[in-house]
């Protein structure tokens, strides 16, 4: 079969697919990845062959011009999306204009770039499948204007699939013709020549890599396990990871996203750094610039960059920011986390995986030094967080992996086509 992939110019999204892409192509099939021109370099790096199409433009960039928009996608879920944390009590008006002002500020933005080149590829390329991940709404534009099957590949919680069935549920109580996402999708079909239907919204299925014990489904939606598997990039491992000390060791990360797209992070790192160093622990932190942050102190070890997959089963407890695929490359290793989650899905994540069990949780904008010290002393303490932290990695390891999902894919195709 032919497979097209394609993403918005996100490289934490991206990295999220490559291992279901090379599932794929070591399965036989013929692989793509359709992206904006700019970001083809970011695919070649993981050995897959990249297909630039339309012109180069981000939301990030344009955000970056207005602080006050910029903050809104930084302070947890915006609406509509927010619907997801009250689902018993939704407000229409909310969801409506929240939908409004998604598509017009947001899906707009980050999909018109891609679209026309990206149909005009499927048209001559003709993929048997488009998988597309939540954002990318060119995806099902571009596998409907050349007839092929689609599905959405998750990164995280499915807040997108539950307030799309939430809205879809409150739209049709108060008999309301308002649709925004619809409007929208369908106002493509007299370009290249199709009805608007609901699947364009959510995907003919959605391979979801949240194991179900802590993710967020919509009840209406074809939803397919896939264990996360972690890729960060290029990488190599340092000499200085393969030893221990006799202490226990503290990882702290916060993520590429705060510093690339949003120009820092929401904890104070040194503040940190200074309240661990009153403990007899030993902290690898990973910040973008290790020389801003002062004097480091000598229990501390700070660099750019480590591997997080390597990181993780070295350390006893993880201090991250519940980016989604950072939470999940540790918690397939069983470890503790202590999240500081702040930007869009991340405190709802974290909730549900403080609910769990395995973790603690403080929103990042309350996330003191001393705040964060208390959680760490208490993981390290309290032996039930490593039990639950367990049972989360056993429940990952234990779904299909990219290449068990890859030898399901042509049946699921034939059934959607």
């Amino acid at each position: 079969m032919r497979i097209l992939f394609t993403v918005i110019a996100e490289r934490t999204i991206f990295c999220s697919m490559v291992p279901l892409a090379w599932a794929l192509r070591t399965a036989g099939h013929e692989v793509r990845v359709a992206c904006q021109p700019a970001f083809a370099e970011v695919v070649t790096q993981a050995g897959l062959t990249a297909v630039p199409v339309g012109r180069d433009a981000t939301i990030w960039r344009m955000e970056s011009l207005d602080p006050e928009l910029l903050e809104r996608a930084r302070a947890g879920l915006p609406s509509p999306w927010r619907v997801v944390e009250d689902p018993a009590n939704p407000d229409w008006e909310d969801l409506r204009e929240g939908h409004r002002v998604a598509v017009d500020e947001g899906h707009k933005l980050e999909n018109f770039p891609l679209i026309g080149g990206l149909a005009s590829f499927a048209r001559s390329w003709e993929p048997d499948l488009v998988i597309w991940e939540p954002l990318t709404y060119a995806g099902p534009i571009a596998a409907k204007a050349c007839g092929a099957a689609h599905a959405r590949l998750l990164w995280s919680i499915d807040v997108f699939g539950a307030t799309r069935e939430i809205f879809r549920h409150v739209r049709d109580a108060y008999g309301a013709a308002d649709d925004p996402v619809a409007a929208w999708l369908g106002s493509y079909g007299r370009k290249y020549g199709f009805e608007f239907t609901e699947d364009m919204t959510t995907g003919q299925f959605s391979i979801d890599q949240v194991p179900p014990s802590m993710g967020l489904r919509a009840e209406d939606l074809d939803y397919r396990p896939m264990q996360y598997v972690p890729y960060g990039g290029p990488a190599s491992t340092p000499d200085w990871l393969r030893r221990r000390s006799d202490r226990p060791r503290i990882g702290l990360t916060l993520g590429t996203t705060a510093t690339e797209q949003f120009g820092g992070y929401v904890v104070n790192v040194a503040d940190t750094l200074a309240e661990l160093s009153t403990l007899d622990v030993e902290v690898v932190a990973t910040v973008a610039d290790p020389a801003a942050l002062g004097p480091i102190p000598d229990n501390a070890r700070v660099v750019p960059f480590v591997p997080l997959d390597a990181l993780a089963p070295t350390c006893d407890v993880v201090i991250d920011h519940a980016g989604p695929g950072t939470f999940l490359t540790v918690a397939r290793h069983g470890v503790p986390q202590l999240t500081v989650p702040w930007d869009f899905d991340e405190p709802e994540l974290a909730r549900r995986a403080a609910a769990h069990g395995g973790s603690l949780t403080v929103r990042g904008d309350q996330a003191t030094g001393v705040r964060i010290r208390e959680g760490v002393e208490r993981l390290l303490a309290e032996p039930s967080f490593a039990a639950r932290a367990g049972d989360l990695r056993d429940e990952l390891r234990g779904l299909p992996s990219p290449n068990d999902v890859a030898g399901e894919i042509p049946a699921l195709v034939e059934k959607c086509r």
